[in-house]
């Protein structure tokens, strides 16, 4: 989506953009699993989309989801968290002022936060990478992207072909990033993830993909990132230009058809149903034809509006 930081004049332009209101002094506290997270004044964290953030960063506990995978985030944002054995990976950062209340949730579940070595990034949009930044700085992790991902993270900006350009802005940007290809593997401790090239909503997206185990019983886990053909007010995925998103799309159709995936989680939840995760048979697919339905109404909608 779009993203902010810099100056608070900017997060008000960002938030008129994006019909969210961004006062600093109606920010909510940020909650964790031990409570009210202070925020000081801190570039990398000040808060934006306040009025979408009461409802993207309403706190969970932190949870065990199975193994050694754990859920940190909160009930509209999803943030994972693997211990390897060698070292802890997080995928995704959530908004700037969601990283404190991450890491204490982190540190809620007994682990050190300093031991978090990667830190998996699903896609180059404010709500995802904006906590990125102060991640970073706190734990001295690298952050782990595709190429094109990567581009937008370094400039902490939108691409040229992001279906949400329009909105304009910046979030704080990460340079320290290790690129790695689509189906490449990142191998840590006892655990090997999956990097699952997964464009259309952004071109840059990336799912992850991991095994979860207790005793002899391993689980095909997937973090999948957004799939839902959302973009500006202007944006059209039926011009020429767009091709390129829609094949997109349809590559992370069949990449996500075709996993192995016993428990999904949604970048955003909700997307992907009730609850943090989707443990139910079919999960990916089900995901998936969501996204589907939701591309066709799109295409549909502006083919009608275009005949008019």
């Amino acid at each position: 989506m779009i993203r902010g930081m810099a100056v608070a004049a900017l997060l008000g332009g960002l938030g008129a953009l994006a019909g969210f209101s961004v006062d600093e002094a109606t920010v909510p506290a940020v909650t964790s699993a031990a409570g009210p997270v202070s925020q000081a004044e801190d570039p990398l964290t000040r808060p934006m989309a306040v009025e979408r953030a009461r409802t993207w960063l309403a706190p969970l506990p932190p949870e065990k989801l199975y193994g050694q995978t754990y859920l940190v985030g909160f009930a509209g944002l999803s943030v994972a968290l693997i211990d390897t054995g060698a070292g802890l990976v997080l995928v995704d950062g959530g908004l700037p002022q969601a990283a404190p209340a991450i890491l204490e949730n982190v540190r809620a579940l007994g682990f050190d936060p300093k031991d978090i070595k990667f830190i998996l990034s699903t896609e180059p949009h404010f709500d995802h990478a904006g906590g990125l930044a102060a991640l970073v700085r706190d734990t001295g992790a690298t952050v782990v992207a595709s190429a094109r991902g990567a581009e937008g993270l370094r400039t902490g900006a939108h691409a040229q072909d992001d279906p949400q350009l329009g909105y304009g802005g910046t979030w704080p940007a990460v340079t320290d990033i290790r690129v790695v290809e689509d189906g490449e593997v990142l191998a840590l401790g006892n655990t090997r993830i999956t990097a699952q090239a997964t464009p259309g909503h952004t071109m840059g997206s990336m799912s992850w993909s991991w095994s979860a185990c207790e005793a002899d019983v391993c689980k095909a886990v997937v973090f999948a990132s957004s799939l839902n053909p959302v973009s500006f007010p202007d944006y059209r995925y039926t011009a020429p230009s767009s091709a390129g998103i829609l094949r997109g799309f349809s590559q992370s159709y069949r990449r996500l058809d075709g996993l192995a995936c016993d428990i999904l989680i949604a970048a955003h939840p909700d997307f992907a149903g009730e609850g943090r995760f989707d443990a139910r048979p079919g999960a990916c697919r089900a995901y998936v034809d969501r996204s589907r339905r939701s591309l066709a109404t799109r295409l549909a909608t502006e083919r009608s509006g275009a005949s008019d």
